[in-house]
């Protein structure tokens, strides 16, 4: 299935960018990848989705791949959550939103603090709660090698280091996740600011934010936890669903933070049932 590209200026004039599968007469779905990612990390899971009868939006955050850096370097949770409402209101009926980490940090956000302008939500490996050591290993991967790399084989060893995966030889897909600096050395395909925003904002700060969200949720809610995540402990989990009563749970087995890459299949099989039974 061939994508259409598709893009969306929010109110401060940040352009985001990204691809589109699907009839648009068909339910809208958008895909919110985590911080530091772009679309492409959700693998085969947009097409799949696409053909069960859905509209999918894959989509660069702000800062990240192809979409616009900020000039003003926001990259609040507002800044995002202003990205996913000008999105959701294209559409003529509220749209499900899959959020991956700082994707699904977005969509609790944002429906919990204007409820109605998503039909559902899908939250993987992220509750309001999170873990600081796994907060820290991924910031310290993300401001690592600042000065870049400089071989695309030299990328795939990080990432394969950190994910603790076999070192892909896909080096085109590597290739989607950086770009080259004037130096000609691969740099990651976002902007640096990202980071010292979302360190400024605060954790704690963030999860009371998020928990008073998760209150207010009224639309189907499922939560995707890695079972391997050093993100999202049980206690997060615990304290997620006392709060959403009605949300449902994934374990993914075998599954760390990046769960729809590690386990790609099992995290659509579980997508593509949930929206499924969606009235």
């Amino acid at each position: 299935m061939k994508p259409s590209t598709v893009n969306y200026t929010a109110s401060d004039g940040v352009v985001s960018r990204g691809d589109t599968y699907g009839d648009p007469a068909h339910p809208p779905l958008i895909f919110l990848h985590g911080g530091g990612q772009t679309r492409h990390s959700w693998g085969d899971t947009a097409r799949k989705v696409a053909a069960e009868g859905w509209h999918v939006i894959n989509i660069d955050s702000r800062g990240h791949g192809d979409s616009d850096w900020c000039p003003a370097g926001d990259y609040t949770t507002d800044g995002f959550v202003r990205d996913l409402s000008t999105i959701a209101k294209q559409f003529d009926q509220p749209p499900v939103v899959v959020g991956a980490s700082k994707g699904g940090v977005t969509a609790l956000a944002a429906e919990g603090e204007n409820p109605g302008l998503l039909r559902s939500l899908i939250l993987v490996d992220i509750t309001p709660k999170v873990e600081q050591k796994g907060v820290s290993r991924i910031v310290n991967f993300m401001t690592a090698k600042p000065e870049g790399y400089d071989t695309l084989e030299d990328v795939a060893e990080a990432v394969a280091t950190y994910t603790g995966r076999k070192r892909t030889t896909n080096l085109e897909g590597i290739r989607k996740n950086v770009r080259k600096n004037d130096s000609g050395r691969y740099i990651w395909h976002w902007d640096p600011k990202i980071v010292s925003s979302a360190l400024d904002e605060g954790l704690e700060q963030r999860s009371l934010r998020l928990m008073d969200a998760a209150r207010n949720l009224k639309v189907p809610t499922l939560l995707v936890r890695g079972e391997k995540s050093d993100v999202v402990s049980s206690e997060g989990v615990q304290e997620f669903r006392e709060a959403v009563s009605h949300a449902e749970f994934i374990d993914v087995k075998e599954a760390s933070h990046m769960v729809a890459g590690d386990q790609n299949t099992v995290f659509s099989d579980a997508v593509i049932d949930f929206i499924n039974r969606l009235n």
